[in-house]
């Protein structure tokens, strides 16, 4: 738990635990249904793996998640008491797609974008699975240069080796742009006209990947004009 308020208001004894650094995002992981460590820090890229187990097990201790342990296979459930989190953290998401909309250079990452986006594919989208698609950040150097989210029937999977199976469409545009598209910012349509991201593939292929990549549901909020 963190410091305490010393006050009575609810408030105030929700945010001793929930205020400390991570710990509503780690909540944000477990809402969005990572179960493992390792998916947990596949999401939360900049957090340290110690730092990681410290807020989980604070998280246990204060009965808003479970660690289940079978065998070599540990994993972390929310509560009841955790799940009802699930509100607060869309209603503070939505708030901040209103209100806090600036993303400055260094808000920007490629793998957890592409960690976000694998694991919101709508596969029921998907036509004649699997599916390859690969994404080129032309803004971007090195080892993140280059994504590859493969769609199978039953699952999908995100890597930033190439997997060495055929591709179904490129994309390529500046990190940005891909993520305001993701966020609701900018629609792909809109991106494709201004040229700001390039679709490469059959045109069937082409004109379904956006289907296949819906925004995530912040992107629903009303932006104040």
């Amino acid at each position: 738990m963190g410091a305490s308020y010393h006050q009575f208001c609810p408030v105030a004894k929700a945010m001793e635990l929930l205020d400390e650094r991570w710990t509503m995002l780690l909540v944000r992981e477990l809402v969005l249904g990572s179960q493992h460590f390792n998916d947990l820090r596949r999401g939360l890229p900049r957090m340290s793996p110690t730092l990681l187990s410290k807020r989980l097990n604070q998280l246990v201790r204060a009965g808003i998640v479970e660690k289940r342990v079978d065998g070599h296979d540990v994993r972390y459930l929310l509560t009841p008491a955790g799940k009802e989190l699930q509100t607060v953290v869309e209603s503070v998401g939505l708030w901040g797609v209103r209100w806090i909309g600036t993303l400055g250079d260094e808000d920007l990452d490629p793998k957890l974008l592409m960690w976000d986006m694998h694991r919101n594919v709508d596969r029921d989208a998907v036509v004649e699975p699997p599916q390859v698609v690969h994404f080129v950040f032309d803004d971007v150097r090195g080892a993140s240069r280059r994504w590859w989210i493969v769609i199978d029937q039953d699952e999908t999977e995100v890597c930033d080796i190439d997997p060495e199976r055929p591709v179904s469409v490129t994309v390529t545009s500046n990190l940005r742009t891909l993520t305001e598209i993701w966020r609701g910012d900018l629609s792909w349509a809109q991106a494709q006209r201004t040229g700001a991201i390039r679709l490469d593939g059959p045109t069937p292929l082409r004109r379904a990947v956006p289907a296949w990549f819906p925004p995530t549901g912040f992107a629903q909020a009303v932006r104040p004009a």
